[in-house]
């Protein structure tokens, strides 16, 4: 039998599936939580700032394998690969040799020189600037299998911003990596100059294409700045999809994880990526990854792209899920976030007034802080699940941390309306359910007024398997069934199957994807007399939605 291991990095934690290439079992896994990340060092939310230190990367990729591969008693001789997903875009400032330079003495405390996290949004301004320059310098406008609008989430924006903040940082960067190009590096060895880099972090996120040879062009990145010049020459020029060899695994890292020194790693990828791959994307359908945020995914075949430039979307790069189609990538900046900041609105008051109480011991307040944070969503959900759509008449927006999709931009803000004396926490949190459940519905209006075809909508991740309050809102306000997959670990899983495609195990993703795919475990079906009634709040939401636009240009200008 031939094993392979999914390595699925998220915000918070990694995850490491041992998986059965055979039947698609889960032989053993492990998950590491990021310990400095916890503590919330290195962060300021008040400033959309939120960076990660390499070492909670590395920990955790040592504790994680080396734990799957010794609990699960296989051989290492049939442990034959390995596949890297990750957050994206979540770049990071390398020395010659690939290591971080928060590695480095002088760094170490050194929030740019550690992981800019997906989320973070400090790079606004940045963004703009290509997006403007794209549009009016003369030459090829790079971003235009990007949606047209370049985001502060993305490679270059994040660069160009910590380049004009930190001149140590830039002077001492040798090159740039991808958190999945990272931590792949990290296990073969390759150094920055040497290793494929992933073609889906490359092409939704550096603004990568074959049309322009590969990344924008040297005298494009010196209009921005001139130290992008001079770093494009230590980035690459080419790109790999996920189910081709990147190396095989150092001798160091064999060591430390119990693996042969035959283990093939495979080119690494971003996690929604390989999300949709472990939950069996086909043509025609969207996999939605709901998770603390959301990306929609979708493959179509060149026929059917033709042309067609997708406006307001992440990107629509050829083999960055499947090879041999197009991946197109959507998303709404903030999902399972949003609900958790408003658990965390209500909770702290709370939690403040029961540490400050001399009427418990410190022991009871420790508990009854941890029952108050693990039960406060759920209870939200039920109070809210009570309520019929004609109960709550508020509108809400999802922008609470800025807008991903369609038409990026980070600087919106959320909003709720129609609050009055009767509005309960329930009323509020129901609300802000229907919004994120809307702000899904606009990213598959725009992919079909594109003229792409939905015939089926997936759904993985926490939100989708947790959540049925948020998942019949969502099938309800779309109209459309949507399947939950089997497995709570998709993008681990699909991982694997892009490990077991590079090892040779199978000769093709279509191959490995029906022999490793978990199917589904549930459907949520649609309930059509509530069509008209959430037609009608839909529109609503679009309109406050213009409102808050306006608003927000009025406070820029």
């Amino acid at each position: 039998m031939a094993y392979v291991i999914g390595l699925d990095y998220g915000t918070d934690s990694v995850r490491a599936l041992l998986v059965n290439t055979e039947n698609g079992d889960i032989v053993a896994s492990s998950v590491y939580s990021f310990p400095r990340w916890a503590k919330g060092l290195f962060c300021d939310p008040a400033k959309n700032q939120f960076r990660q230190h390499p070492l909670d990367h590395l920990e955790g990729l040592e504790n994680s394998i080396a734990e799957v591969v010794r609990e699960s008693g296989i051989a290492r001789s049939q442990i034959k690969g390995i596949c890297v997903d990750t957050t994206g875009s979540s770049p990071m400032a390398v020395d010659k040799n690939g290591e971080s330079l928060a590695m480095k003495a002088g760094f170490e405390e050194n929030p740019n020189a550690m992981m800019v996290l997906w989320k973070d949004h400090t790079a606004i301004k940045e963004a703009a600037e290509i997006t403007e320059l794209s549009r009016t310098w003369g030459g090829e406008d790079f971003t235009k299998y990007s949606g047209g609008i370049y985001s502060s989430e993305w490679f270059w924006s994040k660069i160009l911003s910590i380049h004009r903040k930190d001149k140590e940082v830039a002077s001492a960067a040798f090159s740039w990596m991808e958190h999945c190009d990272y931590i792949t590096g990290v296990l073969t060895g390759i150094d920055p100059l040497k290793l494929k880099r992933s073609r889906c972090a490359a092409g939704h996120k550096a603004l990568w294409h074959q049309d322009w040879d590969g990344l924008p062009s040297e005298s494009f990145l010196t209009i921005l700045d001139s130290s992008l010049a001079d770093l494009r020459k230590n980035l690459f020029t080419h790109s790999y999809t996920s189910h081709e060899v990147a190396g095989k695994i150092s001798k160091q890292w064999a060591l430390k994880l119990g693996l042969s020194e035959d283990t093939v790693v495979a080119v690494g990828t971003i996690d929604a990526h390989a999300g949709a791959v472990g939950a069996g994307i086909v043509e025609h359908s969207l996999v939605k990854v709901i998770g603390t945020s959301t990306c929609d995914i979708l493959v179509a075949s060149t026929a059917e792209m033709g042309k067609k430039l997708i406006k307001g979307i992440c990107g629509q790069v050829d083999g960055s899920v499947l090879p041999g189609y197009i991946g197109l990538e959507a998303g709404q900046a903030g999902f399972g976030d949003v609900l958790a900041w408003f658990s965390k609105l209500l909770l702290t008051p709370s939690i403040q007034l029961i540490q400050n109480t001399d009427f418990l011991d410190s022991h009871t307040k420790e508990n009854l802080i941890q029952e108050m944070k693990d039960d406060m969503l759920i209870t939200l959900s039920e109070e809210a699940g009570k309520l019929s759509i004609e109960d709550c008449t508020l509108v809400s927006l999802d922008w609470i941390n800025g807008r991903r999709s369609p038409d990026v931009d980070e600087s919106l803000e959320g909003a709720v309306a129609g609050l009055n004396m009767g509005t309960s926490s329930a009323h509020i949190f129901r609300s802000l359910v229907e919004s994120l459940c809307f702000g899904s519905k606009l990213i598959i209006d725009r992919f079909e007024e594109e003229g792409l075809r939905i015939d089926e909508v997936i759904a993985i991740g926490g939100v989708a398997h947790k959540s049925h309050l948020v998942m019949q809102t969502m099938a309800d306000v779309l109209g459309r069934t949507i399947k939950i997959t089997a497995s709570t670990q998709t993008p681990a899983l699909g991982a694997g199957m892009y490990a077991a495609v590079a090892s040779g195990v199978f000769n093709t993703m279509e191959i490995a994807i029906k022999a490793m795919g978990a199917g589904f475990r549930q459907v949520y079906i649609p309930n059509l007399e509530l069509k008209a009634d959430y037609q009608e709040k839909y529109q609503q939401y679009k309109w406050l939605g213009e409102k808050m636009v306006m608003i927000n240009s009025d406070k820029i200008s």
